[in-house]
């Protein structure tokens, strides 16, 4: 394959791998699941079941998994066509999925910032409106 197309490959291939690692870890269908490897991963009397609970709660440690399970299932490869390939593409793939949800963090939180300005000015615009019928009433 050639070096334009690896590339391309790379940047295409980290979209599933970060949107199912930030789904898993973030967002509100996977709440309760979670929760409870939240409540594990600090409660767990073994080491290890705490570090395997974790897993589950830490977009990076997640998108690890995640990039494992696509690799084999793609067979993606980059650079070499032996194990270093996979290697490297495995590394690759995670730094580019992180990078990825590290944008889409800051994007839903600048939303979430405007959204409450919004309701701010809003609830503001709503007394002040009220205030000019109350004046209005006592005229």
């Amino acid at each position: 394959m050639e070096l334009q197309v690896q590339m391309l490959y790379l940047f295409v291939l980290a979209i599933p791998i970060a949107c199912v690692a930030w789904t898993v870890t973030h967002e509100e269908v996977f709440k309760e699941p979670r929760t409870y490897c939240a409540t594990k991963s600090e409660k767990s009397q073994s080491l290890l079941a705490r570090k395997f609970y974790y897993l589950f709660t830490c977009e990076y440690c997640f998108s690890h998994y995640v990039t494992a399970v696509f690799l084999i299932i793609t067979k993606y490869r980059i650079f070499f066509e032996d194990w270093r390939g996979y290697l490297i593409s495995f590394f690759a793939l995670v730094f580019i999925a992180n990078f990825y949800m590290t944008i889409f963090g800051l994007l839903r939180q600048n939303l979430k910032a405007e959204k409450i300005e919004a309701k701010l000015k809003d609830n503001e615009w709503h007394e002040v409106k009220e205030e000019i019928e109350a004046k209005a009433k006592d005229k």
